[in-house]
């Protein structure tokens, strides 16, 4: 008799993916999970969104579902074992330009969550951390939110430790890239075709592949002729610039205990912009202000935001333009304190969005099999701890009814007019002005 009992296969191994192979793992050690990606978990360099030097890891969300569980990934970042080593206290400093701060504040209360955290006028707060961003740009700013229990992770190294952990319960990893979807005569999701040819076969088939995810779907849709298949406007991918300078022994000395700092703006001017502390390494990092689709023909006449092809994204050949948007963070954030800061290392990171920045945890509404779990809108990663527990939620249908209907496949979308951190440029807008000469 043929075994009733669910497999999961996980496609994608960013912290959607880890997080929920994980969370099986712990719940079902007898059952099938397996991770498919195009990179090895322990790979020098990858395209997940989630493998980088750094996250920030906090609480501070003027939306109260979105406080509270990341309270709830929090108290595992400082408590738990596997977590704990990863996980840096730094306090934020969050610069704001609307009522954000007494929000959080208030939410914060709401939850009966006590913590150190307060609304700072703009003279006082010039003079906290030792004046780190005394010439910081204030323009527009209404108060600063210092939260002393925020801080920061880090994040290619808890990713791999989790990832690791997994597979020593029993997931299994296979390092291939994903080209289609499978499915029997009835339509429904049997597993996936890898690049390399090979099958892998499933109960429940849950794609947490992050920027990849339109594509994908565009793909499974031309070759299955199932047109309900497509992400449409549901998922759209985005890029951002970040970049790295190494602090000499006496700079690092100053910025070492530094918080997380954040420059928050209203949707009428654009994202937030970032700058985190210093890694073992000296390295201090920011991300930049522009978000950018990359939209072109994935296919015949079908045109979505993808990254680009190459097999890592092209992600280290960042643009004249894009390096000037990081050398733009470092003058909001240090103004005179950085200003002879080399900028040594670029990377661009690609994450899937949707409208509100909520993510999808939800059946497919095309196909039986099929689970999505991704959309991290770049502000994914802090949720890893608590992520698959969620996507086990839904996996079984037991998900809360304000979390179900948040994260539903189908839904009704805000306009992305109201979101400060929707991609507003064209990555081909944001080239080198000049091309190469051919020689």
């Amino acid at each position: 008799m043929a075994s009733t009992k669910p497999s999961y296969l996980i496609v994608g191994a960013g912290v959607f993916g880890v997080s929920t192979a994980y969370h099986l793992i712990k719940k079902y050690p007898d059952r099938k999970v397996t991770i498919v990606d195009q990179d090895a978990y322990d790979a020098d360099s990858r395209v997940a969104a989630s493998w980088d030097w750094n996250k920030v890891v906090r609480a501070d969300y003027d939306d109260i579902i979105y406080c509270q569980l990341a309270l709830e990934a929090q108290d595992i970042f400082k408590e738990d074992p596997l977590w704990q080593p990863y996980f840096h206290e730094s306090g934020i400093f969050w610069v704001c330009r609307s009522d954000y701060a007494q929000d959080v504040i208030d939410n914060y209360k709401k939850l009966g969550r006590a913590a150190d955290l307060q609304s700072v006028p703009i003279e006082e707060a010039k003079k906290l951390f030792g004046g780190l961003f005394e010439d910081a740009n204030y323009d527009g700013a209404k108060s600063v939110l210092v939260n002393k229990t925020s801080g920061w992770a880090d994040a290619g190294d808890a990713l791999r430790a989790v990832t690791k952990w997994s597979l020593e319960k029993g997931v299994k990893y296979v390092a291939e890239k994903v080209d289609s979807l499978d499915f029997d005569k009835s339509g429904q999701c049997t597993g996936v075709k890898t690049e390399q040819g090979n099958t892998i076969s499933a109960s429940h088939v849950i794609l947490s592949t992050g920027a990849y995810t339109s594509k994908l779907l565009e793909q499974a849709a031309q070759k299955s002729g199932n047109n309900n298949l497509r992400a449409g406007s549901r998922i759209v991918a985005g890029g951002i610039t970040t970049g790295m300078t190494t602090l000499d022994e006496e700079s690092y000395k100053r910025f070492e205990k530094m918080p997380v700092g954040v420059q928050g703006y209203t949707a009428a001017y654009g994202p937030f912009i970032g700058s985190l502390p210093p890694t073992k390494d000296r390295e201090l990092k920011w991300w930049g202000e522009k978000i950018f689709k990359n939209t072109h023909e994935v296919l015949p006449g079908r045109f979505v935001s993808a990254p680009p092809s190459e097999l890592d994204y092209n992600q280290w050949n960042v643009p004249g333009p894009l390096k000037q948007d990081i050398d733009h963070a470092n003058d909001v954030f240090y103004g005179k304190n950085g200003a002879n800061w080399k900028m040594e290392k670029h990377r661009i990171c690609w994450d899937a969005f949707t409208t509100s920045s909520d993510f999808i945890i939800s059946p497919h509404a095309g196909a039986k099999g099929l689970y999505v779990a991704t959309c991290g809108s770049f502000h994914g990663y802090k949720f890893f701890p608590v992520l698959g527990k969620y996507v086990i939620q839904m996996l079984e249908d037991d998900l809360a009814p304000e979390l179900k209907e948040k994260w539903a496949w189908d839904r009704e979308r805000p306009s992305p007019s109201l979101n400060p951190d929707w991609p507003r440029f064209e990555m081909s807008d944001l080239l080198d002005q000049w091309p190469k000469a051919k020689l």
